[in-house]
């Protein structure tokens, strides 16, 4: 079973919120979510923490001028393993804050962008091309899982 059989699996029998997990489990990185874009807002949908910590207030809702989502927007997938030293950020408010970004875009049934979905650390972590290929590969296939939970629909099992 490939990566992609794999999290359509987890999610199919225990929802995004598992897939999520497991995604989070092959980094390194504290964090995976899924943002949704709301006009001046980056809403958190699903959030992974491996700490098991309950999901930040700060990190429900992000002003869109102070998320790194905006790079995903604008350039199509943003990576980042030490906000520090990326020039790009320079003047952003959470450089060096939130050291390590890597995201790629959702898009909708229509193929409009959605949100993100992204991999973040307060420490600086590394995110392997494959890894980071996986990301995208996942990215295609939750707006199914989001459309279901949304719904208060389960799917059927493979």
């Amino acid at each position: 079973m490939n990566e992609i059989q794999w999290f359509v699996h987890t999610c199919q029998r225990e929802g995004l919120d598992a897939g999520l997990r497991e995604l989070n489990a092959r980094v390194p990185h504290r964090y995976t979510g899924v943002y949704r874009f709301e006009g001046d807002l980056m809403r958190n949908l699903v959030l992974v923490d491996k700490a098991g910590e309950a999901r930040p207030e700060q990190l429900a809702a992000v002003p869109f001028q102070d998320s790194f989502c905006q790079y995903v927007l604008r350039e199509g997938e943003f990576r980042t393993a030490d906000t520090r030293e990326d020039r790009r950020l320079d003047g952003h408010a959470y450089q060096g804050v939130l050291l390590s970004y890597h995201g790629v875009p959702v898009l909708d049934d229509a193929g409009e962008l959605f949100g993100s979905l992204c991999h973040f650390d307060p420490e600086n972590k590394e995110l392997s091309d494959i890894e980071f290929a996986t990301m995208q590969r996942v990215a295609r296939v939750i707006p199914v899982f989001l459309r279901s939970r949304s719904a208060g629909l389960s799917l059927p099992a493979e």
